[in-house]
């Protein structure tokens, strides 16, 4: 891990721009989804992607491809050069030593070197996958117990969100709904604190803070962006107003629904300008999340907090 933090640290001291070749555009990107394992197997039940986000992926035009855990740094840097970008789920895995954190690191430190160098390629991360960003930028854990285990809030935008990336192309009445009303879902015990976040010269010097909420007590960072790389967080699941139904918290509302399809536009968007492609037409066939069914989980025994769930062994 400390590897991995002065890897990070060297990049922010230089100030890159990140151009994709040419200023080439990718109309059909293809983007990573990390799986994390099941937390209580069974058999062709080892690992899992929840399928919300691939159609939160394949609503706004892009392709999905599973990346699974347990492969070796070889095989994750292959698949790294074919897809577009990648994104780090929420989840209930360690941080430290799931394969699930090895994976994301692998993928964190690739994106870093192919980025210094002008071979542009996005990272994203939703709650867990936000906090694994946030350790392996700083090296450390900073993260805070918060009251936000399935709650619905308005975005505290800072002064930083005028700058940003993210949020540039959003229509400003949906700008004021997100300012106003609880169109964000949150589903995690723990946060990074603003004033951790602030505290952290690593975490600091390589996102601006977009957004924070409070849980009454404890003021945190819910969406980050990173100021010279296209690596983006947010503390909350764009994904699931639109595909989820099992809990009262998620909101469904036009305003909400907007969230979600504006936030997959942004991400896809990004990996549009990423130029990585399958080495062959088969490998990639072979390589979609085409190839898996999902299963509907809500109405199990034991009732999954997502609607489908695609399954791996």
């Amino acid at each position: 891990m400390e590897l991995i933090a002065c890897f990070s640290l060297f990049f922010k001291i230089i100030s890159f721009v990140v151009v994709s070749e040419g200023n080439k555009i990718n109309d059909c990107p293809i983007i990573g989804v990390l799986a994390q394992d099941v937390r209580c197997p069974s058999p062709g039940r080892n690992t899992y992607i929840a399928a919300s986000y691939v159609k939160y992926l394949e609503s706004a035009g892009a392709r999905v491809v599973p990346v699974m855990i347990n492969k070796t740094e070889e095989e994750y840097t292959v698949l790294f050069r074919s897809i577009n970008g990648i994104i780090f789920p929420g989840g209930r895995v360690s941080m430290f030593s799931s394969d699930y954190a090895k994976a994301a690191g692998i993928f964190y430190r690739l994106a870093l070197e192919a980025n210094s160098k002008g071979d542009y390629f996005p990272v994203w991360g939703t709650c867990l996958g936000f906090e694994q960003l946030t350790l392996l930028t700083s090296g450390k854990s900073l993260l805070s117990r918060t009251n936000t285990s399935g709650v619905a809030l308005p975005l505290n935008f800072t002064k930083e969100v005028k700058d940003s990336r993210m949020f540039k192309d959003f229509p400003e009445d949906l700008m004021t709904s997100l300012a106003n009303e609880p169109l964000t879902e949150h589903s995690h015990k723990w946060s990074v604190s603003t004033e951790k976040f602030n505290g952290n010269e690593e975490l600091k010097n390589f996102y601006r803070i977009l957004s924070t909420n409070t849980d009454g007590q404890t003021e945190f960072v819910s969406t980050m962006e990173a100021y010279d790389f296209p690596i983006y967080g947010t503390q909350w699941h764009p994904e699931k107003n639109a595909f989820e139904w099992t809990r009262a918290c998620i909101p469904h509302s036009a305003a909400a629904i907007r969230t979600t399809f504006y936030m997959g536009q942004f991400f896809v968007n990004e990996a549009r300008k990423s130029l990585h492609k399958f080495p062959s037409q088969k490998e990639e066939q072979n390589a979609l999340i085409y190839n898996y069914q999902p299963t509907y989980t809500s109405k199990e025994r034991n009732k999954s907090s997502f609607e489908q769930i695609y399954y791996f062994n």
